[in-house]
């Protein structure tokens, strides 16, 4: 099935402006994809192109956009004019000095001109090279520490700054789990990544932490620190550790204990945000959707629910959630980079606690609407128990249509792979997997794109390279 939006610049609402001869076109649905394993990779688009593999090794100083050859180049015309200055000098010592007759042997006098002249160039060439790559070592060295912790030299350092500086502007909307495994598969392509978090968290460690300090809670911008961050192993791992035993630590996680006290040395939250993404090395910038301290609540059936933590809790279907308070204003900071963005992806995440969230922020939808980049939806692998329970994708994107209105995003990803089966504690809890209704879904002006991007590790979530090739080769061109 094919559905393809051709949609002229309008107000923020999508509506097309009076007398405009452009028109909102759907192209009919196509055949249905192939079946077996063909249908894992189909989408409704034509296939992208390959990317060609990266050069290795000494190579790669010679890689378009490292900025490096021209100075190579630069380099060279200088030992070129210091090798003719101390040849004109050493000819004319030879014309004008009597040398004993040892220097003869010395200087290979007994091998033609051109066998010494391949002779002396090769070896020039090979301890050039030598000093070349170990003076870089040693003189960048101490300023790329990743290269010594990972194994990695100057070169793979340069060329890998210089290939993610040169990828989109992306913006990641969301929280939680699904945010964070997205951004650790895509900051392998791009190193220009704003996260917008969602600040309404209630439960567990971010929970207790809010109520205690009244700030804003850190949980999930901790899972988001470490998806993004380049450092030794050993400090992601310390920023996970969560604290066990009988004491007031007792639920804790080091990450959140750490923005904490960086929120109190630097004055505010946002400054913790930028102090801890420089401790991690973090490749991009992490920041809340709103400044604002607050309540995610939800009528379902009549019942409030109150508190991001409860609304998962109850037997009857969530009709709406909301803010309180409402209409919270949107950080500046978010907004600027929402309408610079590029690319702008909205999930994976649980539909209601951490995509809504963020999307009934005042003035963040608008911001959608104005951005031209391209708006991407990813829409989750598995249903969640209280509330998506057997939701396909066109209902997921039903909920978000009624909060926020229609015509957001010009592309939504499904997964394809059904095959992997659910972990006996998700069948359990009531956990399915979300289908791809074709029918609903062809009448709907966006791209659909089916792939496999489920983890077969943990067949409940999506997969980070899965997921992040899909968005660079099937969405970004």
């Amino acid at each position: 099935m094919r559905a393809r939006l051709e949609r002229p610049p309008g107000d923020e609402t999508g509506r097309r402006p009076e007398g405009s001869a452009a028109e909102v076109t759907v192209v009919a649905p196509a055949p249905d994809p192939p079946a077996g394993p063909a249908a894992a990779a189909w989408d409704n688009r034509s296939s992208m192109p390959e990317i060609p593999p990266r050069p290795e090794g000494m190579v790669r100083w010679f890689t378009p956009g490292l900025n490096v050859k021209r100075w190579l180049l630069l380099l060279f015309a200088a030992i070129v004019l210091l090798s003719l200055a101390f040849g004109y000098a050493l000819k004319d010592a030879y014309t004008t000095i009597s040398f004993p007759r040892f220097v003869g042997p010395l200087t290979l006098q007994f091998l033609p001109r051109w066998s010494r002249a391949v002779l002396f160039l090769g070896l020039g060439v090979a301890l050039a090279g030598l000093a070349f790559y170990r003076l870089g070592r040693s003189v960048l060295g101490p300023f790329l520490p990743m290269a010594s912790t990972s194994g990695s030299g100057v070169v793979e350092q340069i060329y890998t700054h210089r290939l993610l500086a040169k990828g989109p502007r992306l913006v990641a909307i969301g929280g939680g789990t699904g945010m964070s495994s997205m951004l650790r598969g895509i900051k392998k392509y791009t190193g220009n990544i704003s996260a917008i978090v969602t600040v309404a968290d209630d439960g567990g460690s971010s929970g207790r932490l809010r109520t205690e300090y009244q700030v804003l809670p850190p949980g999930d911008f901790r899972q988001c620190l470490t998806a993004l961050a380049e450092t030794e192993p050993l400090m992601t791992s310390l920023f996970s550790h969560r604290f066990t035993g009988e004491g007031s630590l007792s639920g804790h996680s080091f990450g959140n204990l750490f923005i904490m006290a960086m929120a109190e040395i630097t004055g505010d939250f946002e400054h913790a945000l930028q102090a801890s993404g420089r401790v991690l090395r973090v490749r991009g910038q992490i920041m809340p959707s709103t400044l604002q301290d607050v309540v995610l609540c939800a009528n379902a059936g009549g019942e409030i629910r109150i508190g991001e933590s409860r609304i998962p809790q109850g037997t009857g279907p969530i009709d709406r959630v909301f803010l309180d308070p409402p209409s919270p204003q949107i950080n500046p900071e978010a907004e600027l980079a929402i309408l610079d963005a590029e690319l702008i992806v909205v999930g994976p995440g649980s539909l209601y606690t951490s995509i809504l969230p963020n999307l009934l922020v005042d003035g963040l939808v608008e911001a959608l609407r104005a951005s031209p980049a391209v708006k991407v939806y990813v829409c989750n692998v598995a249903t969640q128990p209280g509330e998506t329970t057997g939701f396909t994708v066109s209902e997921h994107l039903d909920a978000i249509e009624k909060h926020v209105g229609g015509n957001l995003f010009d592309y939504v990803i499904c997964n394809s792979n059904h095959s992997l089966p659910l972990p006996p504690s998700a069948v359990e809890a009531g956990i399915t997997r979300v289908t791809f209704d074709r029918e609903r879904a062809s009448k709907r002006p966006v791209h659909f794109i089916l792939a496999d991007v489920v983890s077969p590790r943990i067949s409940s979530h999506h997969d980070p390279e899965k997921l992040a090739r899909v968005i660079m080769k099937r969405v970004w061109r």
